[in-house]
């Protein structure tokens, strides 16, 4: 033989590769292997019945005492080790059972394409086609010892032999029963035995009965008709096509019908450096410590409960002192869950941080000392009306604060109905932190002071009422626990008998609220207001209302109403609020108007510098196809936010400007 020259080998029934070649080149399949890791007859009578590891050294001295051996050199290669004994693991081909996927698969494919199954996001859509499409035979039997044992019974016919892989001498059955009776079809009157396979089912097999599998199915029971199929399944999408894929073919050939109406897919967590979590990083956060809380030194002292070793434990604890100086904060069950659904947008990764979830944990003491603050102004002989609606009295802020709350309302209702949970609470965080805390309970708080009229008083309270029932309730999806706690402390409307807040209705808007009262004010300090108003009616009006508006306008020193211009001081603003009304802002000597001309000039620079990447991002080619329908939204809500930003910015450059003549 020449250099060069040579045989490739090829092992069909020891290697995965080689078998793939050798059904392409129909090759004999050989096995040279018994159960017990010993060689059988195939090997040769040489080598018949000896270990694995010591055949290897009897080939190489029989390949030396032929005069063949050459040379040994190393060559690097991956080694499947088997994670709970160590051993080396060697492939060996086995009778297996196995299912005809392609058939399920287009009927599948078909039922969803016909809208009787929602996949979200897209993004997972188009993978479960990528699957289905490219469907293969699914082998459901494995060599374990837990699991599902396979309903298979070989049928033993006395005084023949037969060939176990044959699939003609076996027979399937719900039970040992079924099994019998289909057996003795098999054998025709002759005398026979039974023989379960050991072999267990495939986890997933297992899995994709679940839904219909714990109803009480095969027997068509009250459970299975009245909850099978159900309406939304939630996953993570690295489990689209092993569990989801499977619970629809076994579902639609079994029942006839798909399992679920919705597949939502979530993203999987990852640390806060886009990491996965791995034991040996240090990096992997146990929900309960985030819950609970957990020292550093009790983190370290979890490394051992598993099987690192020492090297990947220091390793785990760098990593671990590095995240969490101080150990995992308390945070609680509602901020966890709240920060899994702010980070939940329509992507595949979360990359959590713990500072995050301890800001959310900040919030429920925010809405907890709120509610109980407000409790207080209630009174505790407050009796809410019967039916949540404007009673007429409402002052300007109450209905600000109610068409805020309409506004939230309608919302999370749709963001939930879109299923992108970040932007719903992004909406209830904005309620209840920035106007309900910040604004209408700072603002009403002179109108439940003892020197204020009796209407004024109910009024607020009833509005104040209204704001944190609805609110609570529509907080509650996201924090159940806080509040569930909060609602059971408030007075209940009256004929209302709804026990928990679990059972109580989620609010939808009112129309009777919705109404758009909000105004852009300067939030100026000593800031002095002057309402022009040309009618008697708006005239009384805005005086009846100025209590309000001082509250509402930060950093507001004085309002008055006026009815002609020559009332008007010289050196205010102006801004029109309707053909009756204009508002006159007193800013000189308050400010530098140059310098505000300056800081205009630089916010519109700034503003328009990110209207225009977005106007360039938008306009890009294939950007609505190739950028997920949530982003998208994101970034026009962020070029609406732009382009107002900027036409106020050249509105007050104008009225600076105008000041300066």
């Amino acid at each position: 033989m020449e250099f060069g020259t040579g045989a490739v080998k090829i092992t069909p029934a020891h290697d995965f590769n080689d078998y793939e070649v050798g059904v392409r080149h129909n090759l004999p399949v050989i096995n040279i292997l018994n159960d017990d890791g010993t060689f059988n007859e195939n090997a040769g009578p040489k080598f018949q019945g000896m270990k694995r590891f010591h055949a290897r050294v009897a080939v190489v001295s029989a390949l030396k005492e032929a005069g063949l051996y050459v040379d040994t050199t190393d060559n690097p290669m991956q080694i499947p080790i088997c994670a709970k004994s160590g051993d080396v693991i060697e492939p060996v081909l086995k009778p297996q059972w196995w299912v005809n996927c392609k058939p399920l698969a287009e009927e599948a494919v078909k039922r969803t394409q016909a809208g009787e199954l929602t996949i979200n996001p897209k993004s997972s859509e188009n993978e479960w086609y990528r699957w289905l499409d490219g469907i293969q035979d699914w082998c459901i039997s494995r060599q374990l010892w837990w699991g599902h044992r396979c309903p298979a019974y070989l049928v033993r016919i006395e005084g023949q032999k037969q060939d176990v892989n044959d699939g003609k001498n076996w027979v399937v059955g719900r039970t040992l029963e079924q099994a019998t009776e289909r057996a003795k079809v098999l054998a025709g009157g002759a005398k026979f035995t039974l023989e379960q396979d050991e072999d267990v089912l495939d986890t997933w097999f297992s899995s994709g009965l679940w839904p219909f599998g714990i109803m009480g199915w095969p027997e068509n029971t009250s459970d299975l008709r009245q909850f099978f199929p159900s309406s939304l399944l939630e996953t993570g999408w690295d489990i689209l096509f092993f569990w989801v894929a499977r619970m629809v073919l076994l579902g639609i050939h079994l029942t006839g019908k798909m399992p679920f109406e919705e597949v939502f897919c979530h993203a999987m967590i990852r640390d806060a450096h886009g990491r996965k979590m791995s034991k040996s990083l240090g990096n992997v956060i146990d929900p309960v410590d985030v819950i609970q809380g957990l020292d550093l030194e009790s983190l370290h002292a979890k490394l051992y409960e598993g099987n690192l070793d020492e090297k990947e434990i220091a390793k785990a604890k760098s990593g671990q002192k590095k995240d969490f100086p101080k150990g995992i904060p308390q945070c609680g069950t509602d901020a966890l869950r709240f920060s899994l659904c702010a980070y939940q947008a329509f992507g595949r990764d979360i990359n959590l941080d713990i500072q995050v979830v301890e800001g959310y944990r900040k919030f429920c003491n925010k809405i907890f000392n709120a509610t109980k603050f407000a409790m207080l102004r209630l009174g505790d002989n407050f009796v809410p009306e019967p039916v949540a609606k404007p009673t007429g009295n409402e002052s300007l802020v109450e209905k600000w604060i109610l068409h805020k709350l309409n506004l939230a309302t309608i919302e999370v209702n749709r963001r939930l109905t879109e299923r992108s949970f970040q932007l719903s609470t992004r909406a209830i965080h904005s309620y209840w932190l920035y106007e309900l805390c910040d604004v209408y309970i700072e603002a009403m708080k002179w109108m439940v002071d003892d020197a204020a009229p009796e209407p004024i008083k109910n009024s607020a309270r009833q509005t104040l009422y209204t704001c944190l029932d609805h609110g609570l309730r529509l907080l509650h999806p996201f924090m159940p626990f806080v509040t569930e706690e909060l609602w059971q402390r408030l007075p209940r409307r009256p004929d209302d008998p709804t026990p928990s807040i679990m059972v109580s209705s989620y609010p939808v808007a009112d129309s009777a609220f919705v109404r758009s009262l909000a105004a852009s004010y300067s939030l100026l300090n000593d800031i002095q207001l002057f309402f022009r108003a040309s009618s008697d009616n708006d005239a009384v009006l805005f005086e009846s209302q100025l209590p309000s508006i001082t509250s509402l306008v930060k950093g507001c020193k004085s309002a008055k109403v006026v009815r002609t211009l020559e009332e008007v001081p010289e050196g205010c603003g102006s801004l029109v609020v309707s053909p009756n009304v204009i508002v006159h802002v007193l800013v000189r000597g308050l400010v530098d108007l140059d310098a505000e001309i300056g800081k205009c000039d630089k916010k519109l620079q700034f503003a328009q510098l990110n209207l225009d990447k977005i106007l360039k991002l938008e306009s890009q080619k294939d950007y609505e196809q190739n950028v997920p329908e949530d982003s998208r939204l994101a970034t026009a809500e962020k070029r609406k936010t732009f382009e107002t930003d900027i036409a106020n910015l050249q509105l007050s450059k104008e009225m600076f400007a105008k000041l300066k003549l």
